[in-house]
């Protein structure tokens, strides 16, 4: 009956340990992963920052120097110009489909960061409870 236990336990503990083992792989994987998500939430957010503040058309002189006909979305909703309604990425819904994107990867980025932080500390604390045995 004693052997049996021991036995039990043997293979308990080497479950255990191989769990653990695969616990923190998966952990390791899932934090690239995060990382990964967050550099591309970045990018996204970037290029939807550009699109929004950046001027954009053709080059006009003025007092001050030449500066874009177009002012940048955000500082100037509804331009006159029709130069400058014919950029189609500059467009409200363009510009509402960018930020749809930037929204779910950093959605995703924060998911996966979460996700991996807590494989990680089960990782840390199944390390802690399965002793080797010898």
């Amino acid at each position: 009956m004693a052997a049996d236990e021991a036995a039990l336990e043997g293979v308990s503990a080497g479950t255990a340990a191989g769990g653990a083992a695969k616990t923190g792989r998966d952990a390791r994987r899932i934090e690239g992963w995060s990382i990964s998500w967050m550099l591309l939430a970045m990018v996204v957010w970037g290029c939807f920052a550009f699109l929004m503040l950046a001027d954009y058309g053709p080059e006009v002189p003025s007092y001050q120097g030449s500066r874009s006909l177009c002012r940048g979305p955000f500082v100037d909703p509804s331009p006159q110009e029709r130069v400058c309604r014919s950029d189609e990425l500059r467009q409200w819904p363009s510009l509402l489909g960018i930020l749809a994107l930037a929204a779910v990867a950093t959605v995703i980025a924060a998911a996966t960061t979460v996700y991996a932080k807590v494989l990680a500390r089960l990782d840390h604390s199944e390390g802690t409870r399965a002793k080797p045995q010898g």
